[in-house]
């Protein structure tokens, strides 16, 4: 049965739906008052993180591919390709925490420069959950945060979404 013991569809999609929804509002007002209308900032969605309790297997690529649409559908956002992202990351020889340094960071969007990739902001998403216990039974805090941050600048713009499931057991 679906989400009797853990997270699937139910609890990710929403998540997603929230967060993704709230930071590229936001971003975008923010954008916008500051500088004014501008092209779409080149979005390289470098992937998702699982802090969580639970191992998420093959829902990790749907919750990539959930969030990729969001940015392809977002008018103000033009998303990288995830396969110049991972030829990227496999030619720099770099883990995606790695890109926050910033000779890594420079190198990593060189590459994708030179294969006319340019990049405006690194965006990254995390899963974390909490869990309490009674008896049998079990309560779990979904948590998917959503971590935009500027190339240029490392400013960053943050936004979080929160489920609670309850398992009855």
């Amino acid at each position: 049965m679906v989400g009797t013991t853990g997270a699937g569809a139910e609890t990710f999609k929403p998540l997603v739906d929230t967060a993704v929804s709230n930071l590229f509002t936001r971003h975008c007002t923010q954008t916008q008052t500051v500088s004014g209308p501008r092209e779409p900032l080149r979005v390289c969605f470098v992937g998702v993180e699982n802090k969580s309790a639970e191992e998420i297997g093959d829902f990790k690529e749907q919750i990539y591919e959930h969030i990729d649409g969001h940015l392809e559908h977002a008018h103000q956002y033009r998303g990288i390709s995830k396969r110049y992202v991972d030829a990227a990351l496999r030619e720099t020889r770099l883990r995606p925490d790695e890109l926050f340094l910033p000779k890594h960071m420079r190198s990593f969007t060189a590459v994708l420069e030179r294969e006319g990739q340019p990049v405006d902001c690194l965006l990254y998403a995390k899963i974390t959950s909490g869990t309490t216990r009674s008896g049998r039974d079990m309560q779990r805090d979904y948590v998917l945060t959503l971590e935009l941050v500027d190339v240029r600048t490392g400013d960053f713009d943050k936004e979080s979404a929160h489920i609670r499931k309850v398992y009855d057991r």
